[in-house]
């Protein structure tokens, strides 16, 4: 059982979502920086669709009832354990009785909690993710409060050292160190709306089935210009705040599929990029859709923070996925030298 004594800002159980449900009108729901939440499950040798608690900006706090191991992924967040400093991207070991607290990031967003066993609400749809505007899955269909308690999963068996709650600690390398994440780009354009944000985050989009509508001021602008990521953004979609992009009309549109990273452009002219609670159709002009593997980097933009899209192509974006995969690979083996060392100083421990 974890005790939820600080809730924050926004937090909510979430996973990987609802998968092959949007022909229903189901939105796929699910953490916004998938990448954290595959780091964080293998971190604590849980299942890739164990359910972790997904924290906004914080703080939040919270007390565990039992020993087990825990990982805090996503954001930057300034972390102590019963007061004393714990590093994010690691594997930590929590007894009974231990309070955990996470003050405001110093860098990102949003922060994943993952605890062996993921937590362990009832499933709907074949996810335990809150959809918090159909108001289901998750504790309720609603975000965490204050007081709240949340059942832990039984862990899998097996013979891993590395995930006993005993264990010591250790780390993996955060991806946004990573040369995978780093994309080439050429100097933009810094507007009146994004002058006092701090550096752009670069994120490859694809060219949207309305590209083409769009006059060509508002394709150069789109590319050329940082966008902020307004106060208005939220887990549904990120409304960006730049020059007004004109030309396409979405009056006589009919209303389409779209889904997480589609950039929609309603008739102000600034654009929305959804995200993981987003509807599953949608009427405005689609002028881009951000590549998967760059969804994880625009859900760690702060409000107020700075985007530029640069442009990508299909072959890109696939390479880009292979890029994550291998990266994901690389915490594989480092989580399995890790059991190997362990084996070999137990067994030389029995030996003595």
């Amino acid at each position: 059982m974890i005790e939820v004594l600080r809730a924050g800002v926004l937090s909510s159980v979430q996973d990987l979502g609802r998968a092959g449900l949007r022909h229903l009108g189901v939105a796929q729901a699910g953490v916004l920086d998938v990448l954290a939440l595959e780091v964080g499950n293998r971190l604590v040798a849980n299942a890739p669709q164990a359910a972790a608690i997904e924290i906004t900006v914080g703080p939040a706090a919270f007390r565990f009832t039992r020993a087990t191991r825990i990982a805090i992924t996503g954001a930057q967040f300034a972390a102590t354990l019963d007061g004393v400093p714990v590093y994010t991207w690691w594997s930590l070991p929590v007894r009974a009785g231990q309070e955990l607290v996470l003050h405001g990031p110093t860098r990102g967003m949003r922060g994943y909690l993952c605890i062996r066993g993921g937590i362990d609400v009832l499933p709907v749809l074949g996810s335990r993710s809150t959809d918090l505007a159909a108001r289901f899955g998750g504790l309720g269909g609603r975000k965490l409060r204050d007081g709240d308690r949340l059942a832990l999963g039984v862990p899998a068996a097996g013979p891993r050292r590395v995930s006993a709650v005993d264990a010591p600690a250790f780390g993996v390398k955060a991806p946004q160190w990573c040369r995978f994440a780093e994309v080439a780009h050429e100097p933009v354009r810094r507007g009146k709306h994004v002058a006092g944000a701090e550096r752009a985050a670069v994120i490859r989009v694809l060219r949207g089935p309305e590209y083409d509508a769009f006059d060509e001021a508002a394709r150069t602008a789109f590319w050329s210009d940082e966008w902020c990521v307004t106060p208005q953004s939220n887990r549904m979609g990120y409304r960006l705040a730049g020059s007004p992009l004109t030309g396409a009309h979405s009056g006589d549109m009919l209303s389409h599929a779209v889904l997480p990273g589609t950039i929609q452009v309603p008739s102000n002219g600034q654009p929305i990029v959804l995200m993981s609670d987003a509807q599953t159709t949608g009427g405005y002009p689609r002028i881009g859709v951000v590549i998967a593997a760059d969804l994880w980097k625009l859900a760690q933009v702060r409000l107020g923070g700075a985007v530029r899209f640069v442009r990508s192509t299909r072959e890109e974006a696939r390479y880009a996925l292979a890029e994550q995969q291998a990266y994901l690979r690389q915490i594989d083996a480092a989580i399995a030298m890790h059991e190997e060392r362990m084996q070999r100083q137990a067994g030389r421990a029995h030996a003595a």
